[in-house]
Parts: C-alpha cells; structure tokens; sequence
C-alpha cells in the first residue's frame, strides 16, 4: 500500500521518500497534514467558475498572451499516466486567416482539494502558453507567478495519495 502510494515522488531523493513513508503510512495522519495547513477547502466548484479563476490568475500574469478559449473539470482515468491538467492549442485556417484556441482541463478530483493545490495546477497549465515544454524556463514562470510552486507541487503528489485511498478532506465522515 505504501509503495504503491510511493508511485508519485519516483524522484525524489530516498531520505524524502522515507518521511514520506511515515507521513502516509496512517491515512488520519495525511488527512490532519491537510487539514492543518489548509483547514477550509475551494469553491470552485462547476467549469464556469473555473474558467473565471484561471482568467483572474492569467490576467495578472500573463496579459500579452492569448485568450483561454475552454476551460473544465475533468474526470482522469488514471492518475499516474494522465496527466492532472491539460493545456491543448489547436491552430486552424479559417478564411484564409489563422484561428487558435488554447483549452485548459483540470483534473474533476481537485473540487475536493486545498485551494493552493489547484492553484499550483492552474499555474502550471498557464506557464504551458509560453513554455512548450518542462524545461528550466517553465519552471522559472511558474515560480514567477507562485513562489512555493514546488512545495505545493510536493504536497499535490501527497493529495493524490488521498484520491487513491478515496478519502476526503473536507468530508464529514
């Protein structure tokens, strides 16, 4: 159970996975880690209100690029191999005159999550409008438009030990 959860810090240095280990090795105790540090979850909640965070959060940043054409939730299949959000750029002749669209997609489950995390997730799919690829520039950007981009990075791939496990958060159960 505990190495499977391990799956999402494959590159993180041995001593860190091993307070990893401890962190997940009780669920209550990951739960409290979250609850303690963000005691109140999001609510962004429908695709509508998504599409107006991610304008808010380009808008400040990222004026000179295109418009977000699409922005949703949407369910992933598998966590490891799907990505958690996605930024499509479709380009298209129309009329002699060439149309792009820039899409966004979020992963459904982060409705459920800290609202830093979707915040870092979002980030990471605005930086994708300069930067093509993970290389040092984009990480340079997402650093740019939110200093503890890679704490909160870190504490997305212990989220995703919840999804796995299916426990919430924010659930009264």
């Amino acid at each position: 159970m505990i190495e499977d959860a391990l799956r999402y810090f494959a590159g993180y240095p041995e001593e860190l996975k091993e307070k990893v280990s401890v962190l997940i090795s009780d669920n209550e105790n990951l739960k409290n880690f979250f609850l303690n540090k963000y005691p109140v979850g999001h609510s962004v909640n429908s695709d509508k209100q998504l599409y107006q965070y991610v304008n808010s959060i380009k808008q400040e940043y990222l004026k000179n690029t295109p418009p977000v054409s699409r922005v949703l939730y949407e369910k992933q299949k598998d966590l490891v191999k799907n990505a958690l959000g996605t930024h499509t750029f479709v380009s298209r002749n129309h009329g002699g005159k060439l149309k792009s669209k820039h899409e966004i997609r979020i992963a459904s489950f982060l409705k459920d999550a800290p609202e830093p995390l979707l915040h870092m997730l979002v980030v990471h799919e605005l930086a994708h409008f300069k930067e093509k690829d993970h290389n040092k520039a984009f990480y340079n950007l997402c650093e740019h438009m939110l200093s503890d981009y890679h704490q909160l990075e870190f504490e997305l791939r212990l989220f995703l030990v919840l999804v796995d496990r299916k426990i919430s958060v924010y659930s009264t159960e």
